[in-house]
């Protein structure tokens, strides 16, 4: 995957609040983690919008990492030292769940933004708003050519005033089948957006889902995290 070097938000909006690992101990931004909820019946389910009522817990590992905690148990007795032994049912497919809520997440926060009128689609509309600094905030498909994205990137860092930086559009893990579906539009290869506030609506879903991803955040340059162990320390407060 390309390191991504769109631009830091900036500090208008702010910082949010830290939430601890129930499988590492470790803290994070509650913009990084995944919120695990728990239903009245005790079913353990991916809050990846973070906003079902109840109980629920946080987890800041990769799927590959959350499958190794399922295996083992880990993932269960971090839960039940969280809940004090509360009932709960863990499904098989947890992990596969929280991809495709994260993915969903994602997506469909790109579909308001497009419906919004701030999503630009279509190399050749990209790159002319990209050469005259209009775009925030660029992305290619997993399967988009090199030499399409390296263009798009080029006018991008001409219309930023950053030639010679190297800075190159993000990119995603869907290919463009995928953006075409969640999008309903043809051949979505490249995308941009033209609204710094619409980037920062964006990010939230999008950092949460290339951590689960084990890829990193957008805005930590070169930076891509280290693995979590699953098997690590586990009390947390639930919220």
């Amino acid at each position: 995957m390309r390191i991504p070097h769109n631009e830091p938000l900036g500090s208008a909006a702010p910082e949010a609040p830290e939430r601890r690992c129930i499988l590492t101990g470790d803290h994070g931004s509650r913009d990084d983690l995944l919120r695990l909820a728990i239903s009245p019946d005790g079913l353990v389910l991916p809050d990846a919008l973070a906003r079902a009522p109840g109980r629920g817990a946080w987890i800041g590992v990769s799927r590959a990492d959350l499958e190794t905690a399922l295996a083992k148990g880990k993932l269960k007795g971090a839960l039940a030292r969280a809940f004090k032994g509360a009932a709960l049912t863990i499904p098989d497919d947890l992990a596969e769940r929280a991809e495709a809520a994260l993915l969903r997440a994602f997506t469909e926060r790109l579909g308001l933004e497009m419906k919004s009128g701030k999503l630009l689609l279509g190399s050749d509309r990209i790159a002319e708003n990209a050469r005259m600094g209009k775009v925030t905030w660029l992305a290619h498909a997993a399967d988009a050519s090199e030499d399409g994205s390296r263009k798009l990137d080029q006018a991008w860092r001409v219309g930023r005033e950053l030639e010679g930086s190297g800075a190159a559009g993000l990119t995603l893990p869907l290919d463009r089948a995928a953006l075409s579906v969640a999008l309903g539009r043809d051949n979505v290869v490249h995308l941009a957006l033209t609204d710094p506030r619409s980037a920062e609506r964006l990010e939230v879903p999008l950092r949460r889902l290339l951590r689960f991803l084990g890829q990193g955040h957008t805005n930590d340059q070169g930076n891509g995290g280290e693995p979590a162990d699953p098997a690590g320390p586990a009390p947390a407060t639930t919220i």
